[in-house]
């Protein structure tokens, strides 16, 4: 099957999306598709092996001009090409924090208008890359695409699927009256996709009444992730027990939460609580960190807290198998959840608030406790819970992994994938 997928960058930092389109187009290679990885706004990063074509659509620089003054929607095609280059959208990362919040919501609301907004040119070289490449299906990483679905199909001839990734985090924090307005445009072209493909039974759920889809017409493909190098841990005992956060340093992911949580074990525990911080830190959330570090301050635990910016896989796994448990305690209803599996895979076990797609995972997998919020408090109690019985914490860890090298995998996600592609061809 030849299969274009449409994936989007992250402006040079790790996030969860790229790494997940990355892992399950290497997949659908590994098991012998036909596969180009197409990336658009900029070019993605990912801690495997990037496999992703080397031309970029929808260039955020270009996309940026075009909407901000309207001579550029005009541009000579070698100048417009020279903006896409690769070199220079990596540089995008720099600036990712200086966009203003409503130039923001306007250049939303201009990509969801599709092939009827300013953008059109970029889909048109888009339509012609893929119209060359002859797909039997095309997969588009997330909602905000699906206003290019129809005049995808049409003009390129493949039935299209679109992907649920977790973009309404994104969505819900643009500034009235943009908010509504680009709800609005998802709405209205919701439908126009041959299928919707969500990785949790709660993100299917919750999408699909955002969008006004029935709940039944979205496929539910669960995350996977590359396993080949999550060995084994043989951690020696140690003096610390060490809890971990491995996530995107912001207020949505709740490290605020993990180090009231800290605290907290701190004064009731006489043995020592560690907290070790990895995660990719942007512009935008230096601010964020900055109070983060005040709270450490304020509460005298310096010296149990340590971070680690921008790791790459080995670094990531090695800084996993140090670790006792593992807690990414958001206050947004997280619809994947890698973090979480790569810490089953690792054999570390972890807890997570009772919302988002945590629940499905901790059931599916026996490999942690659910906090009944995402609150220091309860956080604090339930890591409580897994300082106290070494037993438990051991076979929540064994059987985590063994779930995911069972279920989670990047190949079992491609072939559930594959089967959805399969009948959409089919129909």
């Amino acid at each position: 099957m030849r299969i274009a997928y449409v994936a989007a960058g992250a402006a040079g930092m790790y996030c969860g999306t790229c790494i997940r389109d990355n892992a399950l187009a290497s997949a659908l290679m590994a098991i012998g598709e036909d596969v180009v990885l197409v990336p658009t706004y900029t070019p993605i990063r990912t801690d495997e092996e990037d496999v992703s074509h080397e031309r970029v659509f929808f260039g955020g620089i270009n996309v940026y001009l075009r909407e901000r003054w309207r001579l550029f929607r005009h541009l000579p095609p070698a100048l417009s090409r020279m903006l896409d280059h690769r070199g220079l959208l990596g540089t995008l990362g720099r600036f990712s924090g200086s966009t203003r919040a409503d130039e923001l919501g306007r250049l939303t609301v201009s990509m969801l208008q599709g092939d009827e907004g300013p953008h059109r040119a970029e889909m048109d070289k888009l339509i012609g890359f893929l119209t060359e490449f002859r797909p039997d299906v095309i997969q588009l990483t997330n909602s905000m695409f699906g206003a290019y679905a129809r005049g995808l199909r049409e003009s390129v001839g493949a039935p299209v699927a679109v992907a649920f990734s977790g973009e309404d985090i994104f969505l819900d924090g643009l500034l009235e009256p943009y908010k509504s307005e680009a709800y609005s445009l998802l709405r209205a072209r919701a439908g126009e996709a041959d299928a919707y493909i969500a990785p949790s039974h709660y993100y299917a759920g919750h999408m699909a009444e955002r969008l006004g889809l029935p709940e039944a017409d979205v496929d539910v493909v669960p995350l996977g992730i590359g396993v080949g190098d999550f060995v084994e841990r043989d951690r020696p005992p140690s003096e610390a027990f060490r809890v971990g956060y491995l996530a995107r340093i912001c207020p949505e992911k709740g490290l605020h939460n993990l180090v009231g949580a800290l605290t907290l074990l701190r004064r009731q525990n006489e043995r020592s609580i560690e907290l070790r911080v990895a995660g990719w830190l942007s512009k935008r959330d230096e601010d964020y960190l900055a109070d983060v570090r005040r709270e450490i301050q304020r509460n005298g635990i310096e010296d149990a807290v340590s971070f680690d910016f921008d790791i790459d896989r080995t670094a990531k796994i090695d800084f996993l198998h140090d670790l006792d448990v593992l807690s990414v305690p958001t206050p947004y209803h997280e619809p994947k959840g890698l973090f979480v599996l790569e810490a089953l895979a690792a054999g570390v076990p972890v807890v997570q608030p009772d919302h988002g797609s945590f629940p499905e995972l901790i059931e599916n997998t026996g490999g942690g406790l659910l906090s009944p919020s995402d609150s220091p408090e309860d956080v604090a109690d339930t890591i409580q819970s897994l300082i106290d019985d070494d037993a438990l914490r051991s076979r929540m860890g064994c059987q985590g992994r063994t779930s995911v090298l069972e279920r989670y995998t990047s190949q079992q996600m491609a072939e559930r994938t594959l089967a959805v592609y399969s009948r959409m061809i089919a129909c």
